[in-house]
């Protein structure tokens, strides 16, 4: 007797990997600030703040590029700090402000 085929893993879109197609999320509205700028969900009504120019860059330009690597690669972000932007990409998923999006075909 055969053991059942195991289900498909089941991929949580809010679970960062810099090595996947991101954008912001449609319902997702950035204002800009001296500071860097705020960012509004209004579907969760949530409110955060960006606080760096350069992220706020690379969050506009996700869905230039194929992975959020790449959009880092593009905004300049020197490697010693893309560590630190990786996790504050990490935690705009967690917050749904940013979104996986399919690759292109």
């Amino acid at each position: 007797m055969t053991s059942p085929a195991p289900a498909p893993a089941v991929v949580d879109p809010a679970v960062f990997d810099p090595e996947l197609p991101w954008q912001r999320a449609r319902s997702v509205a950035l204002r800009p600030e001296p500071f860097g700028a705020l960012v509004y969900h209004f579907g969760t009504r949530k409110l955060s703040f960006l606080k760096s120019k350069t992220l706020v860059r690379v969050v506009e330009t996700l869905a230039d590029h194929p992975t959020a690597t790449a959009a880092l690669l593009a905004c300049e972000v020197p490697e010693s700090q893309r560590p630190t932007y990786v996790k504050a990409l990490a935690d705009l998923a967690r917050s749904q402000m940013i979104e996986r999006r399919k690759a292109a075909a």
